[in-house]
């Protein structure tokens, strides 16, 4: 398969390594840093370097762009203009309104990775970075099902796992369990080193004492790459916003129960967060035994994006997929792969009651 990957840091790059090894895959790529292209030469992540975006994908059949959120619609509007009409063309953003919107063109499909470091530059790129990792898809009603295919396929074998969701909800739940926690850790390290120093952050500080594993953890993240961070936070403030007056709510009202010394409150509040907690988590481990639907379904432009999101709106992720046209290509049967009977039952429900006919073989 022929592959282009443009913007090669730590996710481009990693990409490019990955479907290198795990697909020999014929790799092109492209970046505005001419090191960061030697370095990926080096590294064996391309065959070749191109000269100018549109070098790049010329006749690719899939290309990822990995670049800061902020000039994702306009690098993905150059990828699309230079592409072939067999070519998917996805990003790794780690926000999807915005793009999402600003594209409704059938080859391109959303996508971002949930793995990256703290590292940041093709230097620190892995074949491995994908290993295990969930990897969101958001296609629109105007996906092409083959093309959509291709790229779900492409993402398992890179290693990661796509889970298909609709953009503004992938933008308000990244703002809760990962934008919210980035700005938390920033405000974090700044209060700890105030406090430490007994003065503002720009007067002479002392040495922080020695912390215990909470704060590590909970500050891991701070100070993350400002070059990707402040697009992130600015292409999500819509979300971001009401979660930081949330959670200043939450604060406001565990302060409350503290200056009032009301343990019974206090006890409430820590028994609850570790109900959600086990709860959150155990989510995250749920599976099962692959079980088999096959949908037959119509060739018109987004039924299988529509399946996928419908699946995904409920919380049944789609594990692998195939699409089989009738031999006129007026027709054909997506396969579906669900973990657990449970989430298979609801699949299959689900899909009759958006009227496709579903058996299981």
């Amino acid at each position: 398969m022929r592959i282009a990957v443009i913007g090669l840091g730590l996710i481009g790059g990693s990409v490019a390594l990955a479907a290198s090894e795990r697909l020999e895959a014929q790799l092109r790529g492209w970046d505005p840093d001419p090191e960061a292209l030697r370095e990926a030469l080096r590294r064996g992540a391309l065959g070749e370097a191109s000269g100018s975006l549109a070098e790049a994908v010329r006749d690719a059949q899939a290309v990822f762009v990995a670049a800061p959120v902020g000039a994702l619609p306009a690098l993905v509007g150059e990828v699309l203009e230079a592409v072939g009409p067999d070519c998917v063309v996805s990003d790794v953003g780690s926000t999807k309104r915005a793009v999402v919107a600003a594209h409704s063109d059938q080859r391109f499909v959303g996508g971002h990775p949930l793995a990256g470091a703290e590292t940041a530059g093709i230097a620190h790129a892995r074949a491995d970075l994908f290993e295990g990792a969930t990897w969101y898809l958001t296609p629109t009603a105007s996906a092409d099902g083959v093309l959509y295919e291709r790229l779900h396929r492409l993402v398992g074998a890179l290693g990661a796992h796509p889970v298909v969701i609709d953009p503004d909800a992938h933008d308000r739940m990244l703002a809760l369990v990962s934008h919210l926690p980035h700005v938390f850790a920033n405000v974090l390290v700044a209060q700890a080193a105030a406090g430490s120093s007994g003065a503002e952050r720009d007067a002479p500080a002392q040495r922080l004492p020695v912390v215990g594993p909470s704060f590590r953890d909970a500050t891991r993240v701070a100070g993350s790459n400002s070059a990707i961070w402040t697009d992130i936070y600015l292409s999500n403030r819509d979300a971001l916003i009401p979660a930081l007056e949330d959670s200043i709510a939450r604060l406001s009202a565990v302060r409350d129960a503290l200056a009032r010394a009301d343990a019974q409150r206090i006890t409430a509040w820590n028994d609850a967060a570790a109900r959600d907690h086990q709860r959150l988590h155990a989510g995250q481990l749920a599976g099962g035994e692959l079980c088999e639907l096959r949908v037959p379904v119509p060739n018109r432009p987004g039924v299988v994006a529509q399946l996928a999101l419908e699946l995904g709106r409920v919380g049944v992720n789609i594990a692998d997929l195939g699409l089989y046209p009738t031999p006129d290509n007026r027709a054909g049967v997506v396969t579906m792969w669900i973990a657990g009977e449970d989430n298979a039952q609801r699949a299959q429900e689900l899909v009759a009651k958006l009227g496709f006919g579903v058996f299981r073989p």
